[in-house]
């Protein structure tokens, strides 16, 4: 029997072509439009009137569906659809920051990143009291991913390098933060956006 895949799965498209030396080059500052756009909304998302403490986590919808899970067993569909395109957002833009992607993120259009949540069958497949404990059961995941962090942050160093003297990112490093990507969309999916009970996997790959 073939294992069930996780619920949540990330990938990213080599860019097999040269990269743009230019923009790679000046990343750090080209992003910040982009990210200004991406802080405003998950600002606006949280600090909508005086409802801060009942909307979320990073502009995910998280307190809500933690009540709405806890005393009626529903996840509507709509703030489950919102939480899918922000983390697509959120990551199109994290793509773009690590060199995987010269091209500019989108606010709507998928691109090279490829996020997929399944959708839960709360009735059955979430427990009523796990979205109160999940974001603390997934603390080791947190250690792990801070000390991944700091290997992303010199291994797209690395690539930055390659990047300008050659115009193509490492297939090694590009899997290597790919799968640290995959790692903490695994961990969202489950702490925070709750799309599943199963523990992600201590793991890079699909």
């Amino acid at each position: 029997m073939e294992p069930v895949p996780y619920p949540v799965t990330f990938s990213v498209e080599y860019p097999d072509r040269d990269l743009n030396r230019l923009t790679t080059f000046f990343r750090i500052f080209t992003v910040i439009p982009i990210a200004i756009v991406l802080a405003l909304l998950e600002n606006a998302t949280v600090s909508s009137g005086e409802m801060y403490w009942s909307v979320s986590y990073a502009g995910l919808v998280v307190a809500p569906t933690v009540l709405l899970i806890l005393f009626r067993k529903k996840y509507p569909r709509w703030w489950f659809d919102w939480n899918l395109e922000l983390s697509r957002f959120v990551y199109r833009v994290g793509v773009y920051l690590t060199l995987m992607d010269d091209r500019y993120p989108s606010t709507d259009e998928r691109q090279a990143v490829h996020l997929e949540y399944r959708y839960p069958d709360v009735e059955n497949e979430i427990g009523r009291g796990m979205p109160l404990v999940k974001w603390l059961l997934a603390i080791p995941h947190y250690v792990v991913l801070f000390f991944l962090g700091i290997g992303v942050f010199f291994a797209v160093i690395g690539a930055w390098f390659a990047i300008l003297f050659t115009g193509r990112y490492p297939r090694g490093i590009f899997g290597f933060v790919e799968g640290v990507h995959r790692w903490a969309a695994r961990v969202t999916g489950y702490a925070f956006t709750m799309v599943t009970d199963r523990y992600p996997p201590f793991s890079l790959k699909p």
